[in-house]
């Protein structure tokens, strides 16, 4: 049985997403904004804001999973205000059961940790860093949700989800009726998903315009950076056969799976992977021929053959 596909577009994703990077760190290597905005922000926020939001540190990371939840069953029209509002002074088992029919085995005492720990957070995160950005990112989400949700009635829903993801493969699984695919800006390239109970959500990236002619554009360095590396060859050379496991992988390849990670998120990036999804972290890696050739494409381009 097969899925539908839809569209989500909120600022509210880009909300979370910017918050998990900064605290979390999580990706920071992969993604464009990198290092660089880490101590930018940093430089940014007062000392006390500073130590009140990385408190969040220490947290667990499945806590994102609740607050993704949250964001996926807000009011269509809700703004990242109204979100903020609703999660910090809606009833505590309100809360909870938004989420619950998603997340059946997250517990009211969980569900109440995470709305009183994170509601004064991301407050303070949109009160001085994120609404000053809200505004630039809007329309670059829009266009590209209008975009996506113009392919509904024209392409198949597995090939929907592979366009907007650069790569990402989601056959029909039991019990999965609902795909929604949000575009955000800040976790540029690279893609990030949460199986719920029936619903599986995915964040995939907006290129941001560039900003000159003269310096290579992200996608061409991506791809060069990728392809640097003798051991990513050799891995896109033996992935090209037939789709491999990360533990079939680390057993053929002789690596640990850390360092197979670390290679298979640059060469996911560049676009020169596709990813199988698949339950309990089973994903299984496959040659992306499109991103193969777009590399000639790229290069072409930008030194003007």
């Amino acid at each position: 049985m097969s899925y539908q596909v839809k569209i989500d577009v909120s600022p509210i994703y880009d909300l979370l997403g910017s918050f998990m990077v900064y605290v979390t760190k999580k990706w920071i290597r992969d993604i464009d904004l990198g290092t660089e905005w880490i101590r930018e922000i940093d430089n940014t926020l007062s000392h006390g804001v500073r130590l009140a939001i990385l408190e969040a540190s220490s947290w667990p990371f499945d806590d994102y999973d609740a607050l993704y939840a949250w964001a996926s069953c807000r009011q269509p029209d809700g703004s990242v205000q109204h979100f903020l509002e609703h999660l910090e002074n809606t009833p505590e088992n309100s809360m909870w059961d938004e989420i619950h029919p998603m997340m059946p085995s997250l517990s009211l005492n969980d569900s109440i940790r995470i709305q009183r720990s994170y509601a004064p957070l991301l407050k303070l995160w949109y009160e001085h860093y994120f609404h000053q950005i809200e505004g630039q990112i809007m329309p670059l989400i829009t266009e590209d949700g209008e975009e996506k949700i113009g392919l509904l009635d024209k392409m198949e829903p597995e090939a929907l989800i592979e366009y907007a993801s650069g790569g990402l493969v989601v056959s029909p699984m039991p019990g999965l009726h609902t795909v929604i695919l949000f575009p955000t800006v800040h976790n540029r390239p690279i893609n990030t998903y949460c199986f719920y109970d029936g619903v599986l959500l995915i964040q995939y990236p907006v290129e941001v315009p560039e900003e000159g002619e003269e310096d290579p554009p992200n996608m061409l360095l991506r791809l060069t950076r990728a392809l640097s590396d003798p051991e990513r060859l050799r891995m896109l050379r033996y992935i090209g056969g037939e789709p491999r496991s990360l533990q079939e992988m680390a057993h053929d390849l002789l690596q640990p799976q850390e360092t197979l990670m670390h290679h298979l998120m640059m060469l996911r990036v560049a676009g020169l992977l596709r990813i199988h999804l698949g339950r309990e972290d089973i994903d299984r890696f496959s040659l992306r021929q499109d991103g193969v050739s777009e590399l000639q494409l790229f290069l072409e381009s930008y030194i003007r053959i």
